[in-house]
Order: C-alpha cells, then sequence, then structure tokens
C-alpha cells in the first residue's frame, strides 16, 4: 500500500509541475504578445492603438459569425498583431508623406508575409500566423500575398480585412484626414463582393454604427466631417 501511495503522489506531482510549466508557457506567450503590441506603438502609435481596437471589432465580428470560441484567442492576436510585419518597413516609407511609387508599395506590400514568419515562431500560434498572412486578400482574388478567392481566403483574415480597411479610413494619417463614418461604410458596401466579404460587411456595420462616437474620438475626427 505504501508503494501505491507513493506512485500515486508521484503521478500527481508530476501532472501538477505540468500544470504549472504549461501556466508558465501561456503566461509568457502572453507576455510576449504584449509586447510585440508594444513594439508596434513604438513603430508607429497609430499602428498599435489601430491593432488594439481592431481585437475588439474582430472578436465582436467572429462571434456573431459564430466562429467557435475556442478560436478567440487565435482571432484575438492575429487582428491584434497582423500589422507586425510593419517593423520590417522602412520608416521613409511607411511614414511617407505622399503617394508611393511603385517599389515602394511592392516593399510594404510584404508586410503580411513579414507577420507570418514572425507569429508563426511562436508555438500555438500557427492559425493566427495565417490569419495575419492573408488578411489583404481580396474576395475576387486580386488581393496579396498569395491571391486567394472568395472562402479560400480564412474567414478571420476576411474580417480582419474588412475591419482593418475601416479604421484605416476613419482614421487621420501623416498624407491625409481621416473619411466621415458614412463615407467609409459607402466604401465597404461599394466593394462588397469584390475586395470585402459581403456577409463580413453586413455583420461588422451594425458594430461600426454602435460605436461611431468612440472610434471617431480615438481617431481624433468628427462623425459629421466632410465627405
Amino acid at each position: 500500500m505504501v508503494g501505491v501511495d507513493n506512485s500515486v503522489l508521484e503521478v500527481s506531482g508530476l501532472l501538477l509541475r505540468v500544470k504549472e510549466l504549461e501556466e508558465q508557457h501561456l503566461a509568457f506567450r502572453n507576455s510576449l504578445v504584449c509586447a510585440f503590441n508594444q513594439l508596434l506603438d513604438l513603430k508607429d502609435i497609430s499602428t498599435g492603438v489601430h491593432s488594439t481596437r481592431l481585437a475588439e471589432w474582430a472578436l465582436r465580428v467572429s462571434r456573431k459569425m459564430n466562429i467557435p470560441e475556442e478560436s478567440s484567442y487565435q482571432v484575438e492576436v492575429a487582428a491584434l498583431l497582423h500589422d507586425i510585419g510593419k517593423v520590417g518597413v522602412p520608416d521613409a516609407i511607411l511614414k511617407k508623406n505622399g503617394p508611393l511609387t511603385a517599389g515602394e508599395r511592392a516593399i510594404i506590400n510584404r508586410h503580411p508575409e513579414y507577420s507570418w514568419s514572425i507569429l508563426r515562431l511562436f508555438p500555438g500560434l500557427e492559425e493566427a500566423s495565417l490569419y495575419a498572412l492573408h488578411h489583404h486578400e481580396s474576395i475576387d482574388g486580386k488581393g496579396y500575398p498569395a491571391g486567394l478567392e472568395g472562402t479560400d481566403i480564412p474567414l478571420v483574415s476576411r474580417i480582419i480585412c474588412v475591419i482593418d480597411a475601416y479604421d484605416a479610413m476613419v482614421s487621420n494619417r501623416c498624407y491625409r484626414p481621416g473619411l466621415a463614418h458614412e463615407e467609409a461604410v459607402r466604401r465597404l458596401l461599394e466593394n462588397s463582393g469584390t475586395q470585402f466579404d459581403s456577409e463580413v460587411v453586413q455583420t461588422f456595420i451594425p458594430i461600426a454604427e454602435q460605436e461611431t462616437a468612440d472610434v471617431f474620438a480615438a481617431a481624433g475626427t468628427s462623425p459629421s466631417a466632410a465627405l
């Protein structure tokens, strides 16, 4: 009996140690995710704030579109760090106050691949890395980097594509002021079925409508801004 009891205690101790190591690993991974988001802030403050906002919206849209709750962490990380690859884009291009040349556009269009190459190194974030890789694909197949079309594009990537475009449109940039909410929505609808997933657009618009005041306060614009 003593031998049996000792064996049980040993197994229990090992299981407890495994649980502790798993918790330490998750805490460390979460800390790294937060650190990378802070790195985005240091690279470009508007990009970091933008990503935090997108993470919140992505979770809300994904739940409305019945993406399983167990995938929510992957959704959140993909939305939060979809632009982490921009750390590999020179500031002279990223913050250029004017139109980009074809060569500069080609460089900045590599950022989803850079994001993928970073996130895939995180154990357990392989899904999130693929969502980030494809967040600039278009429904009509004219996006990048892989030219995926329709439902070949992961749903989470399609969600990030829509909310990313909306937030970029309403936010002030060094080269142009943000658009009014109504104009941004008009452009989402106009490009539904070509650039954007129509179902994602229809799911997101009510969320954007509910939070218009907060969006424009964070973006430094006004809902009544000229179209």
